[in-house]
């Protein structure tokens, strides 16, 4: 499995465990603020469990919420953290 493929699967495993909803691994553009399956808590959450995952550190100052709004942005944004 490719680092691309294997960061995209923990990125959703984790999301559907914060989120509570198992739609994130299936609808990539499900908007996650809207429909109330993120929010500021949550954010910080996933922020956290993200770097536990990954291995990465991302500050909550460095998120901005469109960023973040959908599951497709989250993997960009974490595919740009690692790929530095």
């Amino acid at each position: 499995m490719s680092d691309t493929v294997l960061a995209t699967t923990k990125v959703l495993d984790v999301l559907a465990q914060v989120t509570g909803e198992n739609e994130v691994r299936t609808n990539l553009d499900l908007p996650l603020f809207d429909l109330g399956l993120l929010d500021s808590l949550g954010t910080v959450q996933l922020i956290i469990a993200l770097s536990d995952a990954l291995g990465i550190d991302i500050a909550p100052s460095e998120v901005e919420r469109d960023q973040w709004a959908t599951p497709r942005k989250i993997i960009a944004y974490v595919e740009k953290r690692t790929s530095r």
